[in-house]
């Protein structure tokens, strides 16, 4: 009796996470084997392997986007009219008239396969280390295609929540479910592999679309964010509430669905301050995978860190000499000392925009005096940053800087071409820590360059800046537009 399996598969050329945890168990065995795959444009899974012509029919895609397949043909050379129509019935083509009561392969190849046909016959080589996850067999595959070397990543059994289970536990969870045919037209077809980053931050959600290139660099294909204020509240108490939650997941769905469309192979979701502080944190997180069915990774301090500083290096080109990076979010901040492309130190400090604007009511017009408290407070919460070298240069990242540089520029639409690599100088930093302190929200929103629902947090994220350049005795910062969401980027999908 032949069972349907529930199949799961991605196309790349590394895993990261679940590589690893591959790695950390026995292997079930290692097999290699060469195969022939037939492509069509709407086709299922046909090939040739062992001498047989064997064809896989995909029954149904589950909520979870799991495939069942199930075998319903192995038939051998030569290969009779009858099952010679079964293979252009699975490819979904019209059976076109038959010369033969019976095909050889190299006949069926020269008369269905030739080059222009509607079938394409590719070559696969594959060497497949099999493993045990979860009661599912999962399997790591190193693959050559018409000479073209990728990499499929696969978890499979007859009971389909064991498979979800299986491919969360391996760090899977915001992969793309690529059956062989479509991942090998990509593939020969020359198709640029896309990856998405979702950045989920105490105020703002990001995504980040990028296409490697052949020389192994990056072109962003889209760039946004959106302001939830997931971490409204936490100056009275650490939880998330229902509404900053749901705005949240709302904005992840809208996320994923946008990845989607653009062909992404995987998304990485990782989540800063807002869910490293939050009670309800696991909680908050079980909902987005529920919403979305992406699973939210929570990056220590250190790690949102040494990402940052690994996205602002990788925006300097050519440079040596002493860095320091940081990044100003609504939760915390980011430090990272290094030298040339080393990272000397990295930490977090609880030191962001959404509680000060909390705590001293900066969301409106308030007196210098305030202003004077809210640094003091600052400095004093920062102190983890007295007494250092000054650094060679200094490169400030997050949603104040690069607004308070679109407001330098008068930006009347964001160009992240323009903020990245501006110069902002101390005096600049003044004259809008004055400006924002003497209007009230609603007049901040009039201001040109200022991106919606920054208003009530910018004098906030000011004022950090502020505290920060006086600290390191710097009187100017390079801003980039680059940030967490690229060193996540490079680091989870740029080998």
């Amino acid at each position: 009796m032949i069972t349907p399996r529930w199949e799961f598969r991605s196309f790349g050329q590394h895993f990261g996470e679940a590589e690893s945890r591959l790695a950390a168990l026995p292997p079930q065995g290692v097999q290699e084997s060469d195969e022939r795959y037939l492509l069509s444009a709407t086709g299922g899974t046909v090939k040739v392997r062992g001498g047989l012509m064997d064809i896989k029919a995909l029954t149904q895609v589950n909520a979870d986007g799991l495939e069942q397949w199930i075998p319903v043909m192995k038939a051998g050379f030569p290969l009779p009219a009858a099952e010679t129509a079964r293979v252009f019935e699975a490819l979904r083509l019209p059976l076109p008239p038959l010369s033969s009561a019976s095909y050889t392969l190299e006949q069926f190849l020269q008369e269905f396969a030739k080059p222009g046909a509607a079938i394409r016959a590719v070559k696969v080589h594959k060497r497949r280390t099999r493993y045990t996850v979860g009661g599912c067999m999962a399997e790591l595959s190193d693959v050559v295609v018409n000479g073209k070397p990728t990499r499929t990543i696969a978890v499979e059994s007859e009971d389909a929540p064991a498979v979800t289970r299986a491919v969360f536990e391996l760090g899977l969870g915001g992969y793309t479910n690529t059956a062989y045919p479509r991942g090998l037209a990509a593939l020969i077809d020359g198709e640029p592999a896309r990856f998405a980053v979702i950045d989920v931050g105490t105020n703002s959600v990001k995504l980040l679309i990028g296409e490697r290139e052949p020389g192994g660099g990056w072109r962003m294909v889209g760039d946004r964010g959106v302001v939830t204020r997931l971490g409204e509240g936490f100056g009275v108490q650490r939880v998330i509430t229902a509404d900053a939650l749901e705005r949240t997941a709302a904005a992840i769905a809208g996320m994923v669905g946008e990845a989607r469309q653009h062909g992404v192979l995987a998304i990485a979701a990782v989540g800063t301050a807002g869910l490293r502080i939050a009670d309800n944190a696991d909680g908050a997180i079980a909902a987005i995978r529920s919403r979305t069915g992406v699973r939210v990774e929570v990056v220590s301090g250190e790690d949102e860190g040494r990402l940052a500083y690994l996205a602002a290096k990788s925006g300097l080109g050519t440079f040596t000499g002493s860095l320091a990076v940081f990044d100003t979010g609504g939760g915390s901040s980011q430090f990272s000392f290094g030298h040339d492309s080393s990272v000397d130190e990295r930490f977090s400090v609880e030191v962001g925009a959404v509680r000060y604007t909390e705590r001293f009511t900066l969301d409106g017009r308030v007196s210098p005096d305030t202003v004077r408290d809210a640094i003091a407070a600052i400095s004093a919460d920062l102190s983890r940053i007295d007494g250092r070298a000054v650094p060679d240069v200094l490169v400030a990242m997050g949603g104040a800087v690069t607004n308070m540089t679109a407001v330098m520029h008068r930006l009347t639409t964001y160009d992240p071409g323009v903020v990245h690599g501006t110069v902002l100088h101390r005096a600049e930093i003044d004259r809008q820590i004055e400006l924002y302190r003497s209007m009230d929200a609603a007049a901040r929103r009039s201001i040109v360059g200022l991106q919606p629902k920054r208003e009530e947090v910018i004098l906030a994220g000011a004022c950090i800046v502020l505290t920060v350049m006086s600290k390191l005795g710097k009187d100017s910062l390079i801003v980039t537009d680059r940030g967490l969401r690229h060193g996540v980027l490079a680091d989870r999908f740029g080998a």
